[in-house]
């Protein structure tokens, strides 16, 4: 099994409730979505085909508990299921930054999930998969990205339409320089 692969590196995790930890980060290229704000873009193509044998040992090679699988859209890629497991099975902590837009069901429960749900301005908030919320675990993560206050407006009410607050984290995360006092 062969999964195509952005980039592999070391860093301190900028985000959620693992911020300022060591994390692996292995990005997967592709993406079905195209959001106004996106700050990967350069996911979308290019990259390398990785056997997961060749993953596991890039990642391993760091020495760090913590792994987030992330892209582009990792679930876009089949072989991310399997990739996700074998990291839980060599002992890492693994988080999966997913927008949401794909069925998380069948994510290996050892994954802490991210989803991104997709506010207004993103211009993908009608891609939204509603039914991963039901899936949400107590571990689990959702992101609100938000360029306005529309955004935040929007987040809030559907954060508490849906419950999210009651299951899972609920995260706010600014588009940078796009808020600037607007919330």
């Amino acid at each position: 099994m062969r999964l195509k692969i952005t980039e592999i590196f070391h860093s301190i995790q900028g985000e959620g409730l693992t911020a300022g930890v060591p994390t692996v980060f292995v990005r997967l290229t592709g993406c079905p979505l195209r959001c106004s704000y996106c700050d990967t873009a350069y996911a979308f193509s290019g990259g390398e085909y990785l056997d997961l044998g060749a993953i596991l040992r890039q990642v391993a090679a760091y020495g760090t508990s913590h792994v987030t699988v992330t892209g582009g859209e990792p679930l876009a890629q089949a072989g991310c299921l399997p990739l996700l497991s074998a990291l839980c099975d060599a002992g890492h902590v693994v988080s999966l930054e997913t927008s949401g837009a794909l069925d998380v069901t069948p994510v290996d429960p050892r994954v802490v999930r991210v989803l991104d749900l997709k506010t207004p301005s993103s211009g993908e908030c009608g891609r939204n998969l509603y039914s991963n919320l039901a899936q949400l675990r107590a571990a689990d993560q959702v992101k609100f990205v938000l360029a306005d206050r529309a955004d935040y407006d929007w987040a809030v009410q559907t954060a508490a339409q849906h419950g999210i607050g009651q299951r899972a984290t609920v995260l706010f995360s600014p588009v940078h320089g796009a808020l600037d006092g607007a919330v």
